[in-house]
């Protein structure tokens, strides 16, 4: 029996097949593969080759790379994360941000285009893929919820303005010195006006205004191929490049050579920083985009952990083929779902498309004036200054905006690797006060109901003179615990003599820590001291079972603990007029509490 039998025979088994289609999502929808399904694939993946081929030679020029490489991205990196990913509609292959980011972090190192630049962009991507790999198998895939939209929105827009600047050479045609920050080469630019080769500005004005007709006229137009071919021809019949219009020049034919990229020590040490930054940022945005995608489909469910592991793998596939680092790109993205893409067969087709490309059509680029390849960069990178969220938060979320505001100004300020890093460390610092300083309310009842609420928002909701009830809106733990205390105390002592009783509504508490636990028993100690009764209601399953385990519920007393409420008001109006003994409900009463922990609520 040979392998390819053994590992039929393990697959048909039910279970086992179920485990490889979590890993390998592939196998979830070629067994329902239809000839309808592979004529939208076929379209959607024309459609973005035709896209990402112009693209990735001008982000690999942004990357500070010979065009070639943008190439090699769109090849192995596309045909394995369609066998990994979880997203049927997601476009990988060299983005706009990325190739920034890499050119800001080994620009320090090596000197961009020079063969040991090269090599340290390839082993950043491949180090990239491990690092997402690792976090994959750990479970990782929830800090993507710790970098904010705010954040990330000032961050690329900062990198739009950055990314811009950095293609004024091209736009221009003036030879602009590489600069350590970016308003130095805008200065540059400035000072040397003078300098402007008036024929490479128009080619580069001219194709962003066919390329936003063709926009505007059917988006399905692919205005940017057209403007390369149309770049192509005029050079090499008008002679352009020897009127000084800069072309791309000899790009080499062929497919990639399979090759081991250049680790060493020393290497990973030193582009480590930037393996760090482009990880973080991508894992925000591709998983970012793939979620958007998925709420457009009902068919299938992106899974985070593992796009992880089809990212990375399909970042170290990439690497031993001279890859450009890849990422998802939104546009691309967007065009292959509205093209139709049912699964992951379109990034497969377009991945034969590439290859067809590298094997046969790389001479033609020989005459592509870089000012065109510009010209796509600009007309990419200008939907990454998102105006609409800034305006958006300036009106609903004043704290949000200044957080996007600050991290624009320090990325601007500080550069793109320190601007990420500024950003994530503002994103938790947010969290963080956001969770030390929760929402309280007190709440009064609404006329002639059952219902508690908020007396800030409804003013005739009504109080009494001798209950106090408030509701703390987050998890009890150590970073709000003197804050639930404080609040406590402050609410209690701005009541005066009459009150008798204070009711916590508790519903809002989902956890508890320890020194949640003894911020608790300091508000007992602290009520009983003043002679007011202490209720509970709404108390969750898993917080009782730790109050319980803790010794808590003698401590409140067993009949001082109800479902609602109303439930606890109205015991404690009862109690006025009857015995303790004679007016509790059972049902009104929370004290059960399962005797090796619970989830129930």
């Amino acid at each position: 029996m040979n392998i390819c039998s053994y590992f039929w025979a393990f697959c048909k088994t039910a279970g086992n097949m179920n485990k490889l289609k979590e890993y390998i999502p592939l196998l979830e929808w070629l067994p329902r593969y239809t000839r309808r399904d592979f004529r939208y694939d076929l379209v959607a993946g024309i459609t973005v080759c035709v896209m990402l081929v112009p693209q990735g030679m001008a982000y690999a020029m942004l990357a500070g790379m010979p065009p070639i490489y943008g190439l090699y991205g769109g090849l192995v990196p596309l045909f394995l994360y369609a066998i990994l990913g979880t997203s049927r509609q997601l476009s990988i292959g060299p983005v706009a941000v990325s190739a920034l980011l890499v050119l800001a972090g080994i620009g320090q190192i090596a000197e961009p285009f020079s063969p040991r630049y090269i090599e340290l962009v390839i082993l950043t991507g491949f180090l990239i893929g491990i690092l997402k790999v690792i976090l994959s198998g750990l479970k990782m895939g929830f800090l993507v919820n710790f970098l904010s939209h705010p954040v990330m929105a000032g961050f690329t827009s900062a990198a739009a303005v950055i990314i811009g600047i950095s293609q004024l050479k091209y736009l221009l045609g003036i030879d602009i010195p590489r600069q350590e920050v970016f308003y130095d080469t805008f200065f540059y630019a400035v000072q040397h006006l003078g300098e402007i080769h008036w024929l490479t500005f128009v080619i580069c004005t001219g194709s962003i205004a066919l390329i936003m007709l063709f926009r505007k006229i059917n988006r399905k137009i692919p205005g940017a191929l057209l403007v390369v071919i149309a770049g192509v021809l005029l050079t090499r019949f008008l002679h352009l490049d020897q009127m000084g219009v800069e072309a791309v020049g000899d790009v080499p034919k062929g497919l990639p050579d399979f090759s081991l990229p250049a680790w060493s020590l020393a290497n990973i040490k030193a582009v480590m920083p930037t393996v760090i930054t482009v990880t973080i940022i991508e894992i925000v945005e591709c998983l970012g985009i793939a979620k958007v995608l998925e709420g457009k489909h009902r068919n299938y469910r992106v899974v985070p952990n593992q796009e992880l592991l089809a990212l990375g793998i399909s970042k170290i596939g990439g690497a031993f083929f001279q890859a450009l680092p890849t990422s998802a790109s939104f546009t691309r993205s967007a065009v292959n779902n509205e093209m139709g893409a049912r699964t992951g067969m379109a990034s497969v087709i377009t991945s034969i498309l590439v290859g067809l490309t590298l094997a046969f059509l790389t001479p033609v680029f020989y005459y592509l004036p870089t000012a065109v390849l510009a010209a796509i960069v600009l007309l990419a990178v200008r939907s990454l200054f998102d105006l609409e969220e800034a305006v958006f938060l300036w009106k609903t979320h004043r704290r949000d905006f200044a957080m996007m505001a600050i991290t624009f100004a320090a990325t601007l300020a500080l550069g793109i690797e320190t601007g990420v890093l500024f950003g994530v460390v503002l994103s938790l610092l947010m969290v963080i006060y956001a969770s030390s300083k929760p929402h309280v309310a007190v709440l009064g009842r609404l006329p002639e109901t059952p219902y508690f609420r908020n007396i800030s928002r409804f003013p005739n909701a009504l109080q009494s003179d001798e209950i106090l009830i408030v509701r703390f809106d987050a998890s009890l733990y150590f970073g709000n615990a003197t804050y639930f205390k404080d609040v406590i105390r402050e609410l209690v002592e701005k009541r005066g003599t009459d009150l008798k009783l204070m009711i916590l509504d508790a519903s809002a508490i989902n956890e508890i820590d320890s020194t949640g636990l003894r911020a608790f028993e300091d508000t007992l100690v602290f009520l009983k001291e003043k002679n007011i009764e202490f209720y509970v209601s709404s108390v969750k399953g898993p917080v009782r079972d730790v109050l319980a385990k803790a010794g808590m519920m003698e401590k409140i007393g067993e009949h001082n603990q109800f479902m609602t409420v109303n439930d606890a008001v109205e015991y404690y109006k009862h109690r006025q007029d009857k015995s303790a003994d004679d007016c509790w409900s059972p049902a009104a009463l929370q004290t059960n509490v399962p005797d090796a922990g619970s989830e129930e609520a």
